[in-house]
């Protein structure tokens, strides 16, 4: 037997109907309850009943024989076959009727009748089989239906409708919750597909933006050594010579040494910066806003220039490379107060807002008009290709006498999606 699922599957037959969300329990029903309904009907016959006992489990056995051959072994690919399915009916409903008029109390085995029903298709034949069950469970116990609705039409017919629509109408409604049920989860798989195709992006996205913010640290490098240490050595090696063409001159010697000496402790501190530039030291053993906090700490105690800082929203680790650009971004900012701003205040926040993270670096300073060739000198196009590797974005305002405001936007990328 099969039960209400088959129903919703005559009113939507397409995979998509969700009926298959019920069959994990809808299985067993189908299989066991005609049988236990058959099973309770005959042994309450047997106990309340003063019928032939070998009778009443003679026409029991018949219709425990259909059930086995109308359903329980018909093979997979044929039991939803309209044809197949029209014959079970129809010979259930006609065992049913016939064990009802032996005996009333197998209207409990009838009932099986609306379950069988459910799987006609299309839905109005459902709907007929319905009706025909209903008129033959009320009125058999009745002297039967051409009598029951001979003597009292108007009654009859209005009990079997009353009865067809409620059933045939929970039908309807379990139907059309099931379909809503799959409705949300296609969409919920759907959300969580996009989701995980979203990570993989953002995976991609940040292992570019590693690989692209390696060469371009390699170049910046490059450079730095050229104009500071290359030329620094070739400083130094120019000293050195011209010390020895004037070692007969000990004071324009002693000049010569004092200047290589000078140079190479400029080269020094020069390597030095070099080489802390390679990574952000103070993300090294510390979260985001203790680095930031540091950071604006060191440069307060250097400038002289207060620095109130803020952290906003939930506070939780990020991927390194989201962290080490925002650490950047501050330190490039701050630096830029240093040189051009005149500041006396400067405002750091730090905010964690769902799947954004944005830090921003105001000051009281003089400002500058954005759009200018002078705002080159600001490093500017330097920090919008920081955060544009990550998909962020910035956003800088300033005016001539109402200092600057700095606003890196960043994707809040969990360290957990680091690839």
């Amino acid at each position: 037997m099969t039960s209400w699922i088959r129903w919703q599957d005559s009113l939507w037959p397409s995979p998509e109907d969700g009926g298959s969300l019920w069959r994990p329990w809808g299985g067993r029903i189908e299989r066991y309850l005609p049988y236990a309904l058959l099973a309770i009907s005959t042994v309450l016959s047997l106990v309340l009943s003063g019928h032939d006992p070998l009778s009443t489990l003679g026409r029991a056995g018949i219709a425990a024989g259909w059930l086995l051959l109308g359903s329980t072994l018909i093979p997979k690919r044929w039991e939803d076959h309209p044809a197949v399915v029209a014959v079970s009916f129809a010979g259930l409903v006609t065992i049913a009727a016939a064990l009802e008029a032996h005996d009333t109390i197998f209207l409990i085995f009838m009932i099986t009748g609306f379950f069988e029903a459910m799987r006609l298709r299309p839905a109005p034949l459902a709907l007929a089989g319905i009706f025909v069950v209903s008129a033959l469970i009320n009125t058999i116990p009745n002297g039967g239906p051409l009598r029951a609705f001979a003597d009292q039409p108007a009654l009859w017919i209005v009990v079997t409708l009353v009865q067809t629509a409620a059933v045939g109408g929970g039908g309807l409604v379990s139907a059309a919750m099931a379909r809503q049920h799959a409705e949300r989860k296609r969409v919920l798989d759907d959300l969580a597909a996009a989701q995980e195709e979203n990570a993989v992006l953002q995976r991609q996205l940040l292992s570019q933006a590693h690989e692209t913010g390696v060469l371009d640290e390699r170049r910046r490098l490059s450079l730095e050594i050229h104009d500071t240490l290359a030329q620094g050595f070739t400083g130094i090696i120019t000293q050195l010579e011209a010390a020895a063409e004037a070692k007969d001159d000990p004071a324009e010697w002693q000049r010569h040494v004092g200047s290589a000496m000078a140079l190479a402790r400029e080269n020094l501190t020069a390597a030095r910066r070099s080489v802390r530039a390679l990574g952000p030291q103070p993300l090294a053993a510390a979260t985001l806003p203790d680095a930031l906090g540091e950071v604006s700490r060191r440069w307060s105690g250097r400038t002289g220039v207060e620095v109130r800082f803020t952290t906003t929203g939930t506070t939780r680790p990020l991927h390194p490379e989201i962290e080490a650009t925002l650490l950047r971004i501050t330190q490039e900012a701050l630096a830029n107060v240093e040189k051009h701003a005149a500041a006396t205040v400067v405002g750091l926040t730090l905010s964690y807002m769902g799947d954004q993270v944005t830090v921003d670096v105001r000051d009281d300073g003089k400002g500058f008009e954005p759009g200018t060739a002078g705002e080159d000198g600001f490093g500017i196009s330097g920090m919008r290709a920081r955060v544009a590797r990550l998909a962020g974005t910035l956003h800088l305002e300033s005016e001539p006498g109402g200092g600057t405001a700095v606003s890196a936007d960043l994707p809040a990328i969990a360290l957990e999606a680091r690839a």
